[in-house]
């Protein structure tokens, strides 16, 4: 045989294994909430060719519903391991900081090293702009976050106030609420009830003075009147002019309030990578509305249609009614409507159009138990603006349902295939 022909041969059958099957097409969730786990579940089961990873900085998944109650010892920490859920449904998951977002490279910077992706989806939840009441003293908002947490997210700010919980010995304990909108509306009055009806129980000479620059939502003001009068100074409409937590004074547009402890809760805003990638959309005048635009069926940013965003980091939705509402349901609805999207672009199909919905149980006293299930739905009007349809229940002889909607929710996410 010629050389010429011997080695086209060669080359001819050695082509087989020189060739190699491209890598599979990647999606990165950021972000291990409600609505990244949603995502990342229900991408692998629509899915299996892509490859999902999973950044999330926590070792394991902390409920934030039904936390109040596990405040005041009236349920469990509801926990599960990050670890277990990747196993059981084949995703990766990376435990990491994600830092930076490269939208011109399709890369996620993280601790843990740099990822590409073919679709990116932001789960980041919320950060606290402790900047609207201190400005640039940087200083100043540690001490506040760390002397006096909203636990609102951290798991550790959970446990650094039921240790201040059970510590308390008398004396006024200040609450704020942030400005609407804000994770979970009616969490911070449901908390306030549940210490209140705690102290009771205790007979701690205590009481709590609740500054809401809000109008009370589902009749709170009715029930803190009711059962908590004489436990909670409501205060609605009212916003913070200054505060100083060193000398725990807090002043509004009327009065002054001193206080002895406190769970001081800042404006909100779309977690950070939402600001550093540009994500972040604006208001009427052209100023950054504070939350993260998108398409409020699709879910891709307005700023980048390979960027998915879910949860409560959301900007408005529609004129009608605003946000949708900022709930551990809603975020995980909207990852199971995202990750069937890109399963159908992925196949070059098209994308189903769906709407999320809302489930909450608020517990309203502490004993005899009471509470309310707070049920919202959505759909498209003939205009193509979204409405909003919310239903209010109010239950007397709750039953543990609160806690049978969390299970079910965290077992969809968590549990193994069948």
């Amino acid at each position: 045989m010629k050389r010429r022909s011997f080695l086209l041969a060669g080359a001819a059958l050695g082509a087989a294994p020189l060739l190699r099957a491209a890598p599979p097409r990647r999606v990165v969730i950021v972000g291990g909430g409600w609505g990244g786990l949603g995502a990342a579940r229900h991408l692998r089961a629509l899915a299996p060719e892509l490859d999902v990873v999973l950044i999330e900085r926590g070792a394991r998944f902390r409920s934030l519903p039904l936390s109040n109650k596990w405040l005041v010892g009236q349920a469990d920490a509801l926990t599960r391991d990050y670890r277990s859920a990747a196993r059981a449904w084949g995703y990766r998951y990376v435990q990491a900081e994600a830092s930076a977002i490269d939208r011109d490279r399709h890369r996620v910077h993280t601790s843990a090293g740099d990822f590409d992706y073919d679709w990116l989806v932001l789960a980041l939840g919320i950060r606290e702009d402790y900047a609207a009441w201190f400005g640039d003293d940087r200083e100043t908002a540690d001490f506040a976050r760390s002397r006096y947490p909203s636990a609102y997210g951290a798991a550790d700010a959970l446990d650094a106030l039921r240790d201040k919980l059970a510590g308390l010995k008398g004396g006024t304990l200040l609450m704020t609420l942030p400005p609407l909108p804000y994770r979970c509306p009616p969490a911070p009055y449901e908390r306030a009830a549940l210490i209140a009806g705690w102290l009771d129980a205790r007979r701690i000479p205590a009481k709590i003075l609740v500054l809401d620059p809000n109008t009370p939502p589902h009749g709170f003001q009715q029930i803190f009147d009711e059962h908590h009068g004489d436990r909670i100074d409501y205060r609605s409409q009212t916003r913070i002019a200054a505060i100083d937590p060193r000398r725990r004074t807090v002043r509004t547009e009327f009065d002054d309030f001193s206080f002895d402890d406190a769970i001081l809760m800042p404006p909100q805003q779309a977690g950070d990578l939402a600001w550093q990638a540009g994500l972040v959309g604006r208001d009427a005048h052209g100023r950054p509305s504070g939350w993260a635009a998108a398409d409020p069926l699709s879910y891709q940013s307005r700023a980048d249609e390979r960027i998915f965003l879910v949860g409560d980091m959301l900007d408005r939705v529609s004129p009608l009614f605003g946000h949708y509402p900022k709930s551990g349901q809603t975020a995980s609805r909207q990852g199971r409507i995202v990750a069937r999207r890109i399963a159908a672009l992925a196949r070059g199909e098209t994308p189903p159009r769906e709407l999320p919905d809302s489930v909450c149980h608020i517990a309203t006293r502490f004993d005899p138990p009471e509470a309310l299930r707070i049920e919202s739905s959505f759909r498209l009007r003939g205009d193509g603006e979204l409405t909003q349809q919310s239903r209010t229940t109010r239950d007397a002889q709750p039953r543990g349902e609160d806690l049978a909607w969390a299970e079910g929710m965290l077992g969809e996410l968590f549990a193994p295939p069948p």
